[in-house]
């Protein structure tokens, strides 16, 4: 029994083996565009399964792709993947440099559930065809699809029968297909179901058809400049599956290209020749000498610093002229005028010191009817100098009485007014503090 056991596990390892690293060859055209898809269900058997018998596996799967023995893939083949739930898609278009060498794509499983990987290769052998390069190509630029969406080869198909029907060629193929985002585009909005859009290009061998040469009039060119779709007698033949863009369309004639050649270099496989092992200097190494070097890079400059600040000392220090010289080449009439600006102005502001300050007509007395005379503001000998504007009045002095009318009407009658002698800045002063009544 247990025999039959190992047997039956030899058997499955030796089938399965195989399986793991077996290299798949394809063989793609030159200048015909080249779709590969991994598929998740082929690598789902090399994983193991679902604990619970039964249970469907839909293991997260991503891949990764690159050219054996490099980090990552030859610059003429793309790779896209969507969602660790979808298929990968490799594709490009090879060109005719690429034609007999075997190109190896190494093409890594990682199981996002399980931690494991799992390795295959493909071997892409690029073949010659006669048509290559197909002399006319026109790009047209889909508004409504995303790169993956138009690599099915169903929709592809679609795409091409309807430039088929348009063009009417006898030839016609798929040359390259390229994201709107790798030429630049904006990754779209999560609304509306916006689509990043994508560039097809085709190629075929008769002239371009006059629908297609429509786009090129000066009236739709006028509207492309506006912003504006311009008026394509067949777009109606693609609107109803693919929203085409055109005026971004691109016709190109490789027959009146004019070929440029110029003389470069060969830039080889990026691989350095062997030469050898490395043969590193030998231990028994001749000194050098740095005082020299120490000389010219700290000596020098050094000097020279030194040489301007003395330079510089010696114009700021020795070449001053002072104040002995300056007078000595001063004219003497300039010297007397000069002496006797200075001898005036101290003068004025010793004189200046000892005026009188004027006082401001608020302080002013205010003269009665009575025809009282009021003293004189202040004597000759009042000191002015620190007295302060105003001062509180503490004294009431002399009160003078003047007769004021009574207020029961008889005029012959009268009352007193009262007037106060105030003092502002120390000085009398007198000031009518009631008036007449009834007057």
């Amino acid at each position: 029994m247990d025999t039959t056991v190992v047997l039956v596990w030899i058997y499955m390892v030796v089938t399965i083996l195989p399986t793991l690293h077996a290299d798949r060859n394809v063989y793609p055209s030159a200048g015909v565009l080249f779709v590969h898809v991994l598929e998740r269900e082929h690598f789902k058997g090399e994983f193991p399964p679902y604990p619970k018998p039964g249970d469907s596996s839909n293991d997260p799967i991503t891949f990764n792709t690159n050219l054996m023995g490099y980090p990552d893939r030859p610059g003429w083949l793309r790779y896209i993947q969507r969602t660790s739930h979808s298929d990968g898609v490799l594709y490009g278009s090879p060109t005719a440099e690429h034609v007999g060498k075997a190109t190896i794509i190494e093409i890594i499983a990682y199981n996002r559930r399980t931690f494991e990987t799992a390795r295959h290769n493909l071997v892409i052998n690029v073949m010659s065809t006669e048509e290559y390069p197909l002399p006319y190509q026109a790009e047209f630029y889909i508004k409504n699809m995303n790169v993956e969406e138009m690599l099915a080869s169903e929709v592809l198909g679609d795409f091409l029968g309807a430039v088929k029907n348009v063009w009417q060629p006898e030839r016609l193929n798929a040359v390259n297909i390229t994201s709107a985002l790798d030429r630049g585009g904006r990754v779209p909005l999560p609304i509306n179901n916006l689509k990043e859009g994508v560039y097809v290009m085709v190629g075929a061998d008769v002239q371009f058809s006059s629908c297609l040469r429509e786009v090129e009039n000066p009236h739709n060119q006028l509207r492309c400049s506006q912003e504006m779709e311009p008026v394509i007698s067949c777009d109606k033949k693609f609107r109803a599956q693919f929203d085409i863009d055109w005026c971004k369309i691109n016709l190109v004639d490789i027959t009146k290209m004019i070929m440029v050649h110029s003389n470069r270099l060969d830039p080889g496989t990026g691989v350095l020749p062997d030469i050898g092992g490395y043969n590193p200097p030998p231990e028994s190494l001749k000194s050098r000498d740095f005082f020299a070097d120490f000389l010219i890079t700290l000596a020098v400059p050094s000097a020279v610093a030194m040489v301007l600040f003395s330079v510089l000392g010696y114009s700021m220090c020795c070449r001053r002229e002072g104040v002995d010289k300056r007078n000595m080449q001063t004219p003497d009439i300039q010297l007397v005028h000069h002496s006797s600006i200075q001898k005036s102005t101290k003068e004025l502001r010793s004189m200046s010191k000892n005026r009188e300050i004027s006082w401001p007509l608020s302080t002013l007395p205010v003269f009665s009817q009575s025809g009282e005379v009021v003293p004189p503001i202040h004597p000759d000998n009042y000191e002015t100098t620190s007295m302060p504007l105003m001062q509180t009045q503490t004294n009431l002095q002399n009160q003078i009485q003047i007769p004021q009318q009574q207020p029961s009407g008889d005029r012959d009658n009268y009352c007193m007014s009262t007037f106060r002698r105030l003092e502002v800045n120390g000085i009398p002063e007198e000031r009518k503090v009631a008036e007449a009544v009834n007057l």
